[in-house]
């Protein structure tokens, strides 16, 4: 199944359903942006809005971007702030933004669906203003290590998406290329009393030099 067919089936119970992987992400995005300022912002795989909402608490302007069109239906409904933008976008393509537009970059569990991380960080680079934020909240690859992907259940069952691993110095080699300096990396764990492997991991990168 296609990861596009598979996001259109999963949206009516994406927002509903128990996902400590979901849930998690949105406070490492809160927990990590809560002390940064930001006017506009562009949103990567930003799905039914589950952060365009906290998002929009203190930006002028959002603009999400999803594959999934059911998806976006959702966050259309939910999000009726005339600062929020949602268009339909494949990110393997050019994306249809204005350069230099946003003052951050987001992208909260998208990149395991990319195979190639290098397209993104060279178009996050263009899309951001001078000093721009580009946020990244990701499974860590130690659970994918594990075999841990996303998924949800049907009436037939688990349905498995196809997903790529990328590793730690991955994101830090594609950061280096497209002129990015890494400024926060952080490691999420389950709010469970034991230490386990950490769920998630995030990276917040800042813009420096044009790209060449």
């Amino acid at each position: 199944m296609s990861i596009e067919k598979a996001y259109n089936i999963w949206a009516n119970q994406y927002d509903i359903n128990k996902n400590k992987t979901r849930d998690l992400d949105i406070t490492a995005t809160v927990e990590t942006l809560s002390n940064h300022s930001f006017r506009t912002v562009l949103e990567l795989g930003c799905g039914t809005g589950k952060n365009t909402e906290w998002l929009l608490t203190k930006a002028e302007q959002v603009i999400g971007l999803d594959f999934s069109e059911e998806m976006l239906n959702i966050a259309k409904k939910k999000i009726s702030d005339s600062r929020a933008e949602f268009k339909r976008a494949d990110l393997h393509k050019d994306w249809e933004i204005e350069n230099q537009f946003a003052d951050l970059v987001t992208s909260s569990l998208t990149l395991e669906h990319i195979a190639d991380l290098n397209p993104i960080f060279n178009q996050a680079h263009q899309k951001l203003k001078k000093n721009g934020l580009f946020f990244i909240s990701e499974l860590h690859p130690f659970k994918q290590y594990a075999g841990s992907k996303a998924r949800y259940e049907t009436e037939n069952g688990t349905e498995e998406l196809e997903v790529y691993t990328h590793h730690i110095s991955d994101y830090i080699d594609s950061a280096k290329k497209n002129d990015f300096e890494l400024l926060e990396i952080n490691e999420w764990f389950d709010p469970t009393p034991a230490k386990e492997i950490p769920r998630l991991i995030s990276f917040l990168f800042r813009k420096t030099n044009e790209c060449q």
